[in-house]
């Protein structure tokens, strides 16, 4: 297998030693057993087994202590916190996700598209919350929520990122089909923003903006309320402020320019 830009052999143990990192990464704290991870992946048990140990003994991956579960390493976070510190979009955005969270007192998202999904970089909860739960480094589906049909809508509705078929449903409110998730887009475009109803977690509404610092945009901003407690005003609140958020991190977060890397 080769790359597309440089014809360059995929290297078979390097692409497996990630794709077991994913796999881990994917299941949470849902551990993974030996066969599961040698059958999922189609290797061997015994080559499965000496990569997990690898991993082990350089912190990428951790075993229980009978040696039967494994789960996701403490070397991975350390990694994904580097990948958040060393952004300067992050960076510049934080000052603003605590405004909105001030000013609105509901949970505020950063979130990235990768592929067909949204990863969350950086959240402030809602005042209503006792318990703060971080959901920095999540993935959700990006037609499953407002911060992905924001990015969605900026892109040819041609060429999205999404599989073939149906798609996948979070919630009986998500989209099940490329043809109810086209008119959606089309919507959030005359619009400027995404609305989500409850689309990927039942009782929760969602408001993505697209941060167009690039084109097309790959970052988003949104808001989520509790739908029982969200009336026209307060909807209303929400996109004013949003907006206002939007505008101060665009005019913020630094382009890319000069000798600046440019990512792909």
């Amino acid at each position: 297998m080769s790359d597309d830009s440089g014809g360059v052999r995929e290297v078979k143990s390097a692409a497996r030693t990630v794709e077991l990192l994913e796999v881990l990464a994917a299941r949470g704290d849902r551990p993974a057993r030996l066969r599961e991870l040698a059958e999922e992946l189609d290797v061997p048990r015994s080559s499965m087994y000496a990569l997990l140990q690898t991993l082990i003994d350089r912190g990428w991956v951790r075993t229980d202590t009978t040696g039967s579960l494994y789960g996701i390493g403490i070397r991975v976070l350390l990694t994904g916190t580097s990948y958040l510190d060393a952004d300067p979009r992050v960076g510049a955005a934080r000052p603003f996700l605590d405004e909105a969270s001030d000013e609105l007192g509901e949970t505020i998202h950063l979130a990235r598209l990768d592929g067909g999904d949204v990863v969350y970089l950086a959240t402030r909860e809602s005042h209503e919350y006792l318990r703060p739960v971080s959901r920095v480094g999540r993935r959700l589906p990006a037609h499953a929520g407002a911060l992905g049909k924001a990015l969605l809508a900026e892109r040819d509705p041609a060429r999205l990122p999404l599989p073939e078929g149906p798609l996948r449903r979070l919630t009986p409110n998500t989209h099940p089909d490329h043809a109810s998730l086209a008119a959606d887009l089309a919507r959030v475009r005359e619009r400027g923003f995404a609305i989500d109803r409850e689309e990927g977690m039942a009782g929760i509404t969602g408001f993505g903006f697209a941060l167009r610092y690039d084109v097309p945009a790959t970052d988003a901003v949104s808001c989520s309320v509790p739908t029982t407690r969200l009336t026209e005003e307060h909807e209303r609140r929400i996109v004013s402020v949003m907006r206002e958020i939007r505008a101060k991190i665009e005019a913020t977060a630094p382009r890319a320019a000069g000798s600046a890397p440019q990512w792909r």
